[in-house]
């Protein structure tokens, strides 16, 4: 059973940080592209950053030089790493696995008041 467990959401001020986790089970971690996407009430879900099996990463244009993805395989752990944090930055963010047919978590909500 793909179980994908985030954590470390929470309410912060703009400007400040916050490092997502997200924990994988059930998947052949290291052969799995991983990503982390949010979705704002009222919008859709989108990607926010994405990392291959082999550390290829790719980022949304408005987190680009804020936000950064990596794994450690060995942890079956997916991060997200988030500094600069902006108001409208605040959404629940979903990890997301490729392995296979696909997978989410079930979020994780970030807050960030002004």
């Amino acid at each position: 059973q793909v179980q994908l467990v985030e954590s470390g959401g929470g309410l912060v001020q703009a400007g400040g940080s916050l490092r997502l986790s997200c924990a994988a089970s059930g998947v052949i971690f290291s052969m799995s592209g991983m990503g982390w996407f949010r979705q704002a009430p009222g919008n859709q879900r989108e990607l926010v950053a994405g990392i291959g099996t082999g550390g290829t990463t790719n980022y949304a244009d408005s987190v680009k030089g804020r936000f950064t993805i990596s794994r450690d395989n060995a942890k079956n752990t997916l991060y997200l790493q988030m500094n600069d944090l902006k108001p409208e930055d605040t959404a629940v963010y979903y990890c997301r696995s490729w392995y296979g047919r696909g997978y989410w978590g079930q979020g994780t909500q970030v807050t960030v008041s002004s």
